[in-house]
């Protein structure tokens, strides 16, 4: 594994996983989960959250499941968002004004988005070995 590949992979993944984050959460379920005031968004903040979470796919994928396609990364990808998705849900259910429906939607949203960037970190790996 070389270092090179795997922050490359991540920082792909990191920016995937920003522009879905913006598609899903500031477009498409706008209505549905809370937004922060418009002024105040911490954008920075939110990138590099993508940012870490994406070099630890890589990490995972190139280190440990040497992971380098875009199929074997979906799925990964799919696994570990199933279970960052209610990781985070089930702590934010400890909140009474959170709603089961919102939190099994989020669940979904993470799973289809982290699947999507396993997929991009997955072929990154794999064409930057070849």
């Amino acid at each position: 594994m070389k270092t090179k590949n795997l922050v490359l992979s991540g920082i792909v993944g990191a920016i995937v996983n920003f522009l879905l984050g913006w598609l899903f959460y500031g477009m498409i379920f706008v209505d549905t989960f809370d937004q922060p005031d418009s002024g105040a968004t911490p954008m920075v903040m939110i990138f590099l959250g993508c940012l870490t979470g994406s070099l630890f796919i890589a990490y995972i994928f190139s280190k440990w499941a040497q992971i380098s396609t875009g199929g074997t990364g979906f799925k990964a990808g799919a696994i570990i968002g199933l279970f960052m998705g209610l990781q985070f849900n089930f702590f934010n259910l400890m909140d009474p004004s959170n709603s089961y429906q919102t939190a099994a939607l989020d669940v979904v949203i993470t799973i289809i988005i982290i699947a999507i960037v396993g997929a991009v970190i997955g072929t990154m790996l794999g064409k930057l070995e070849s």
